[in-house]
């Protein structure tokens, strides 16, 4: 076990090619319909799994405590959920090679949740299933799904509702234009746009969708709007999630590479492919 927990286990970055949101439900969450496209770019985790039935982080993130990170909840979580006998011998140090920025909404954060879920659920031998898994990381946030499903999706619901999907190979520069969106403070303004008419995917594609956060963040938050104008000058822009990243779509690798050495000195930014299964998926899979 102690070599198989040495493994660098990929943790996915994602985007929302786009973003509708066509209502609210009685609870408060908003009803909305998305297309996530899962990157071949991310975060790193490892896990030295152990019988000291403790959790801990060698690699803390700074202003984040340790049972706030997402990471740490997510294995607590999945302790809760195995028998006690079991689970109180159950310990782990996890490490966390972190590149994906935090609030970017690339799911960074959902992403290392959702590994920690499905390594650990390996590595511990706690034998659930990949939809109680996602049902587990659905109490922790609604991107979690996406990254324990693992495929490019459509998504309807809360983001929960997923529809697996094939999408042609593009590349994207994705850039990170130095601000932190929170996602509930985007969802709570009362003049976010929410009676966008359903679509259905078969009528997708990327100039007749939008993402109805987006006019509300770039106002609120000029380098948002700022990194945006300059990507659209360039391919097909749009900001991801509730941001906030921005990302610009290409058909060929190097042409992203090619406009991303010509952005403002300073900007923080990486070029990654869209692949249609998680590289953690097929990691899986090679070491079962």
């Amino acid at each position: 076990m102690n070599n198989r927990s040495q493994i660098w286990w990929p943790s996915p970055a994602k985007l929302n090619l786009f973003l509708h949101i066509n209502g609210r439900y009685e609870n408060g969450y908003h009803q909305l319909q998305s297309l996530f496209q899962i990157l071949d770019y991310g975060d790193e985790l490892a896990f030295d799994v152990n019988s000291s039935g403790k959790v801990t982080l060698a690699d803390p993130i700074a202003g984040v405590a340790d049972e706030d990170n997402l990471i740490v909840k997510a294995a607590h979580l999945l302790k809760q959920h195995i028998p006690a006998a079991l689970s109180t011998h159950l310990g782990c140090t996890i490490h966390l090679k972190k590149r994906l920025p935090m609030g970017g909404g690339i799911g960074g954060g959902s992403s290392n949740a959702a590994t920690t879920l499905l390594v650990l659920n390996r590595l511990w031998g706690c034998q659930l299933t990949e939809t109680e898994l996602s049902k587990l990381g659905l109490s922790l946030g609604a991107d979690l799904p996406i990254f324990i499903h693992g495929n490019t999706a459509f998504a309807e619901g809360v983001g929960e509702k997923l529809q697996p999907v094939s999408l042609p190979k593009k590349s994207y520069l994705v850039v990170f234009p130095d601000s932190h969106v929170s996602t509930a403070e985007v969802f709570s303004m009362p003049n976010l746009p929410r009676n966008t008419p359903k679509i259905n995917f078969s009528d997708f594609s990327f100039a007749n969708t939008h993402n109805d956060c987006q006019q509300l963040v770039c106002d609120r938050y000029p380098n948002v709007a700022k990194a945006l104008h300059w990507l659209l000058e360039y391919a097909p822009s749009r900001m991801t999630g509730t941001g906030a990243c921005v990302f610009a779509i290409f058909d060929h690798h190097q042409e992203a590479l090619n406009i991303q050495s010509m952005l403002p000195k300073g900007t923080t930014s990486f070029v990654a492919n869209g692949v249609n299964t998680s590289l953690l998926h097929s990691q899986i899979q090679a070491h079962i």
